[in-house]
């Protein structure tokens, strides 16, 4: 679902910093051979992530959903040099395209690949983070969120995706469909919980930017 014009979207990535050549190298190849690599955060999603990231300067970063690894080199860009990046995927398919494309990176020492299920991974990485990336499973977006929250230091940033969900949040979820109906919980809890603030942007599918108090 496009949420502007897609003319206004190609005006805005022509106007945004220029994708880098080693991320448009794993866009290209995320789009040759991954089954839908509408997943992958994008040219313009992807340089929000990395300004975001510059602002913050992050010294430990978490993120939940790896896909290919293009919006974690993003969020790289941003990092202290000391820092380190916890990326979690449950899909061991993909390391491959992950791995390929860290390496050739500056911060292939600083990256750490977690391949299972993110529930049973959280619990063990005891670390402090300054921010976190969730673009996984949305049915546990709220049990991803009340694991986090203690292991943010204060001021640290959570950003959420596809929290729009191509606008299902506007309509009465199906019984069935679980996703829209945890998805429209979780955006009324990360706003009203005293914890942190939050505020939603209309970038792509939707992405929340939650500053912990």
């Amino acid at each position: 679902m496009h949420f502007i014009s897609e003319e206004l979207e190609n005006y805005i990535a022509q106007h945004s910093q220029k994708e880098p050549a080693l991320l448009a190298a794993l866009n290209r190849e995320t789009h040759q051979k991954v089954l839908q690599p509408r997943m992958l955060s994008g040219h313009f999603q992807g340089r929000v992530l990395s300004m975001l990231s510059k602002l913050i300067r992050p010294e430990n970063i978490l993120e939940i959903g790896t896909y290919t690894g293009y919006a974690t080199l993003c969020l790289c860009e941003g990092m202290q040099k000391n820092g380190s990046v916890d990326t979690i995927d449950i899909n061991e398919e993909l390391t491959f395209i992950q791995q390929k494309y860290f390496d050739l990176s500056p911060w292939k020492d600083q990256i750490t690949q977690h391949i299972g299920d993110a529930m049973e991974i959280i619990p063990g990485l005891n670390k402090k983070y300054d921010l976190v990336f969730i673009d996984a499973d949305k049915e546990n977006y709220l049990n991803y969120y009340d694991m986090i929250v203690p292991k943010m230091n204060v001021g640290g940033i959570i950003l959420s995706d596809n929290v729009l969900w191509s606008g299902k949040v506007l309509e009465e979820p199906n019984p069935k469909d679980i996703s829209t109906t945890i998805l429209l919980e979780y955006n009324t809890k990360i706003n009203e919980d005293p914890r942190v603030e939050t505020v939603l942007l209309p970038i792509r599918d939707g992405l929340t930017v939650t500053r912990v108090l």
